[in-house]
């Protein structure tokens, strides 16, 4: 008999989420099974850290007191808990959990996923001829500049579904995909089969679409003014389907808003292409369809799937050195000539293995009107093989001894004061490894294990590939103004890889957008890609245009230098960035549109407006 939907609900999207998400997801509507998701990849770098200092810890300690309040409840209404909080030992969050469990009187049977931490297995697995490959470059892993301290496999969900078979009330995972702490409970309670690509295919979307709690209700959201009571955002559900088919929508009481657009936001966020790609099953993302289907309700559906690929991601750190950050402040007028007076100053004294890097965060106003206006942060980052080598430069100091030697209008926080302690610096490297070297197991509570075998039927697929549009059409009628007037977008990381997704909500902008948004553009849009691979893909569906800039984030979050480290702010930039769209593109557009310059071009001057764009941002990035 098939059985109705599965409502599965998260409340946790990363490590440092609002904690009070469990509270507020157990006095909510009814739920069936609770997600918690804490591992990013730049998570997974600090997490490795603790466990090498205690073998004992390495997983979310939070979480516990997170969970403790809620374990008669949790019993009493049979309410499932699936998380990746085990983190590099989720063995031992297990353990404390029964612990917790029984000094409240409760009987609870925790389960945890064992096979992705396999750094003791590398030797090994080296000598059996496995190179680990780069996820993107190709490169074996022998050629890293690292010696890896910690390599996690990405699982999928077919151990959380083994666990919650074998009677488990919380299964408590290390590295399984993020879609999977959902995929893996839905294939449980419909009893998909490993051939259900379909359905599977559904699960994860559904698994990627709530991974990253209030993110899906209007959180990280560019059309954020549209969404109501938003200071305390929710976090949201989805209610899955036999067939994969799928509700997203969020508790009755909670803030945010679930929309088409919303869904679309997290569906581009943080994916290489419509190829998306799971130890489980490749889903073809270009299919998905959302329709609104009644306040704070969008049904997904349409999604395909594939066998998945022979291999899955390692997520392999190692230590490269220690950097440290502060941040001093740099006053109107003349701020590059100042800033380079502060970078002859502090590079006199530098040891030679000591590299600085520093970065203007913004641009003080022409005709400021407060001090605020006329001043520019300043960061100033270190990074050095050794700690001993920042320790010799002693940064903080010599930062501190600029008032009186260096530029007029420099100053510091000095409440927040500045800092010479340096940090580890980690790298990251993705490595690819057949399924089959993995021993991917459930432990059950009373020590039974489940081996999980893998898969038995796979394919090796490519991304597809959509040519470049032809030139956007010609308008007499042009206005110059932000590109966010008309579009949405969203961006994030994998790897050392940023992606951003941008989409129009409205159906006459996207022949117009998907033939503006060229690869060109694109560079010329982010000039700190303009030397980049990037590729570019569409979804028609969602109309959205996608793009992955390639290598923007050096080797990864944990290790780059840039201030957004992991890409989250590059949508927003680009959205700002002003271009120009065809008047009757406009005409109904947000009130902010009349703001820009109007221009009334002729047939003869709209073949050069891609010129005139891109001179324009050449001179606004040269002022």
């Amino acid at each position: 008999m098939v059985r109705g939907p599965i409502r599965i609900a998260n409340f946790s999207g990363y490590l440092g989420d609002r904690r009070s998400g469990i509270d507020e997801a157990m006095a909510g509507d009814p739920i069936d099974v609770l997600i918690g998701d804490y591992l990013a990849e730049i998570t997974l770098a600090s997490l490795s850290a603790a466990y090498q200092r205690d073998p004992g810890r390495g997983y979310v300690e939070y979480f516990v007191d997170q969970i403790r309040p809620h374990l008669p409840a949790i019993a009493e209404r049979g309410i499932k808990v699936v998380t990746n909080a085990g983190g590099f030992h989720p063995a031992q969050l297990a353990a404390v959990l029964r612990t917790e469990a029984a000094a409240v009187g409760v009987e609870l049977s925790v389960a945890h996923i064992d096979g992705d931490n396999i750094v003791a297995d590398l030797p090994r697995l080296r000598e059996q001829g496995h190179r680990l490959d780069n996820l993107d470059g190709g490169a074996p892993m022998s050629d890293w500049r690292a010696t890896p301290f910690a390599a996690n496999a990405y699982l999928g969900g077919w151990g959380v579904a083994a666990a919650l078979g074998g009677g488990a009330d919380i299964v408590v995972c290390g590295r399984v995909t993020d879609a999977s702490l959902t995929a893996g409970p839905a294939a449980w309670w419909h009893q998909w089969a490993p051939d259900d690509w379909d359905a599977i295919a559904g699960g994860v979307v559904a698994g990627h679409i709530i991974e990253c709690g209030a993110h899906a209700v209007g959180g990280n959201f560019s059309g954020f003014l549209d969404i109501p009571h938003m200071t305390v955002p929710g976090f949201p559900i989805a209610e899955i389907a036999a067939d994969g088919t799928c509700v997203i929508t969020k508790h009755t009481r909670d803030g945010g808003a679930v929309t088409v657009d919303t869904v679309t936001a997290q569906l581009v966020y943080e994916i290489q292409g419509p190829l998306y790609l799971n130890p489980d099953v490749s889903v073809h993302l270009d299919d998905v369809r959302l329709e609104d289907v009644g306040p704070d309700r969008v049904r997904v559906a349409g999604t395909t799937g594939s066998p998945p690929p022979p291999t899955t991601k390692v997520a392999l750190f190692g230590p490269v050195g220690y950097t440290l950050v502060n941040t001093v402040y740099v006053t109107a007028p003349h701020v590059p000539e100042k800033v380079a007076l502060i970078r002859e100053q502090l590079e006199r004294e530098l040891p030679d293995e000591v590299e600085l890097d520093l970065t203007p965060l913004g641009v003080a106003a022409e005709d400021p009107e407060s001090q605020w206006a006329a001043t520019v942060p300043l960061r100033v980052m270190v990074t050095a093989p050794t700690a001993a080598a920042l320790a010799e430069a002693d940064i903080g100091r010599r930062l501190g001894s600029l008032y009186l030697q260096s530029i007029p209008g420099f100053f510091h926080d000095v409440a927040a004061g500045l800092t010479s302690k340096p940090r580890p610096r980690v790298d990251y490297w993705p490595g690819l490894l057949p399924m089959t070297a993995l021993d991917h197991r459930a432990v059950l509570d009373d020590g039974r294990t489940v081996t999980v075998p893998a898969p038995q039927h796979t394919e090796i697929l490519t991304q597809p590939t959509h040519p470049e549009p032809e030139e956007a059409p010609l308008s007499d009628r042009v206005r110059r103004v932000p590109l966010g007037t008309v579009t949405h977008a969203r961006s994030g990381d994998k790897g050392g890889n940023s992606n951003v997704g941008i989409w129009t909500p409205d159906p006459k902008v996207w022949p117009w957008l998907r033939r503006f948004l060229t690869t060109d553009e694109i560079r010329r849009l982010v000039p700190d890609a303009k030397d980049l691979d990037i590729v570019r893909h569409e979804f028609p569906e969602l109309r959205a245009v996608h793009f992955v800039l390639r290598g923007l984030l050096g080797t990864g979050g944990s290790s780059n230098t840039r201030v957004d480290q992991v890409g989250k702010a590059i949508g927003e930039y680009i959205r700002a960035r002003q271009v120009l769209i065809p008047d009757e593109l406009l005409a109904d557009g947000p009130a902010f549109a009349d703001d820009g310059e109007f221009a009334e071009l002729s047939r003869a001057t709209t073949s050069h407006i891609h010129q005139a764009t891109e001179h324009d941002h050449t001179t606004r990035e040269t002022r």
